[in-house]
């Protein structure tokens, strides 16, 4: 009889999406509202991002709750389209969107603007919503995509506050 243990050999049905999250923060030196509509214009994200590119809103779209956007992004030599649906928009205070939609997403990215003498504190946040094969299979697999997603929204936020400051 053999036995296994958590780790390495996880199997995937045996994982939890919770345990796959993490927020990050910074402060800005611009108003709530200014950062809250560099950062819900989504087709900017490529100037602070270090693996999305060419995204842009449906046509007649914008950030608003319900509005849909593609994207690519890449990693590891890949890349691919994703299609993301916005869940939250609340100008100066809250914006996120779900990769997938908000009925069968897989991942959640969120970002708060909290005011703090003549900036803002910006909290981004992802979140694994489900399990995909697609994200990877193990404890490992997963992991690493949070630690690789954790140093991408520190780029992040760490390029939007810089070009910031030049603007």
């Amino acid at each position: 009889m053999s036995t296994t243990t958590a780790g390495e050999h996880d199997v995937f049905e045996a994982l939890d999406a919770s345990d796959f999250a993490f927020t990050r923060r910074a402060w800005i030196d611009a108003a709530p509202d200014r950062v809250y509509d560099l950062v819900s214009d989504v087709s900017a994200i490529g100037r602070w991002s270090p693996n999305a590119t060419d995204v842009t809103f449906d046509q007649g779209s914008g950030p608003r709750v319900g509005a849909w956007f593609s994207g690519r992004n890449q990693r590891n030599g890949r890349e691919w389209t994703t299609r993301s649906q916005v869940v939250r928009a609340d100008p100066g205070d809250a914006f996120s969107f779900v990769v997938g939609g908000a009925e069968d997403g897989i991942v959640q990215w969120s970002w708060t603007f909290h005011p703090q003498g003549r900036g803002t504190v910006v909290e981004q946040s992802w979140q694994l919503l489900r399990l995909d094969p697609v994200l990877g299979t193990t404890r490992s697999d997963l992991d690493a995509l949070r630690d690789y997603m954790t140093n991408s929204v520190e780029a992040t936020l760490i390029s939007l506050a810089q070009w910031i400051a030049e603007e």
